[in-house]
């Protein structure tokens, strides 16, 4: 039997050997390892060895059962191997060096409108401020107005960290840390990331991009907060922008307004976009609550001031005509010719 064995081994080493290709391989395990292979036959044929052999006839044809799987193993490691260095020499040739036919990429809608934003703002001598992205709870509320157990804090699905940290639900987390920084009069506008809880949908994202503005000296009304808006959005859509103010609630200003502007699709007249009443509603303002100065340092006495927050996505969509907020952040770059940007 152990003669038998080893022949048996033998045999299939070198048919191992001999495989040139995976599938000439498989047919050699089924031959020796099969249902029907020589070795299963050998333990189907154990009844007629005595007693006293077969526990060593069965170690033996297991030993050799494993000696042909390491075999196996270790030649289709092989031959796969050299399958993929074959197919790499036949894949075409790539040259790096010869100029691609592709088109070059184009800025993001919402890096387009952003910049535009900041350089008409620069122009009428504001500052661009950087936040950040992990915020302190004291900035991203308390410092706004919002302490703890406000029901506007309702209105913003947080992303908590463990160690208490959040991830910012409104740029208007940087207010603090920016009128400290001045520590009185300041033209600052200052764009960032934002985060909250959304369930998506063709005008909620849980990632978006907001810009906001202060502007604090003596005397500030409502007027310039006017002015300052008229200005802004009709240099971005390249024409005459009327706005109007509507009564709002917002914990950091006082009056608080919604902003909206004259539909750019119909020209006010009513249409699907602006549901029939010729406006769109376009971002939150109003003057900076007396609370909020003084927690930023400055006397809300000897100053007063406007701040008002821009969402990006919506003017990007609306000055490209881009109807799914969710295309900004899909990474679809085919989106990009109809707007123009590609």
């Amino acid at each position: 039997m152990k003669e038998e064995l080893n022949k048996i081994k033998l045999a299939c080493v070198q048919e191992i050997e001999n495989a040139r290709e995976v599938n000439g391989l498989e047919e050699v395990r089924v031959k020796y390892l099969g249902k029907k292979g020589e070795l299963t036959l050998i333990l189907r044929n154990m009844g007629n060895v005595s007693a006293e052999e077969r526990p060593l006839i069965g170690k033996m044809v297991n030993e050799t059962r494993e000696e042909i799987e390491k075999e196996l193993t270790t030649k289709k490691a092989k031959l796969e191997e050299e399958a993929i260095l074959k197919s790499l020499e036949n894949a075409k040739k790539i040259d790096f060096s010869i100029p691609a036919e592709d088109t070059l990429g184009s800025l993001h809608p919402i890096t387009v409108v952003q910049r535009e934003i900041e350089e008409i703002f620069k122009s009428m001598g504001f500052t661009v401020e950087e936040g950040f992205e992990v915020e302190s709870e004291y900035n991203n509320f308390e410092a706004v107005n919002v302490p703890k157990y406000h029901p506007a804090r309702d209105m913003q699905d947080t992303f908590w960290l463990e160690n208490g940290e959040l991830l910012k639900t409104h740029t208007s987390a940087a207010q603090n840390r920016i009128m400290r920084k001045y520590n009185g009069p300041l033209k600052a506008i200052f764009p960032g990331r934002c985060f909250r809880n959304e369930d998506l949908d063709a005008s909620h994202e849980n990632t978006f991009f907001q810009l906001e503005g202060m502007m604090i000296d003596k005397d500030i009304s409502v007027s310039n907060l006017i002015y300052f808006m008229k200005i802004m959005l009709s240099e971005v859509f390249g024409k005459e922008v009327n706005v109007r103010l509507r009564p709002g609630y917002f914990p950091f200003v006082e009056p608080g307004f919604e902003l909206d502007a004259s539909c750019m699709y119909c020209g006010g007249k009513g249409c699907k976009v602006c549901k029939n009443s010729g406006w769109i509603e376009l971002c939150p303002c109003g003057l900076i609550h007396p609370k909020v100065l003084e927690m930023g340092g400055i006397n809300p006495d000897e100053y007063s001031g406007f701040a008002f927050g821009l969402g990006l996505a919506r003017l990007a969509m609306m000055k490209y005509s881009i109807t799914d907020i969710r295309l900004l952040n899909s990474g679809d770059l085919r989106f990009l010719k109809p707007i123009g940007l590609n």
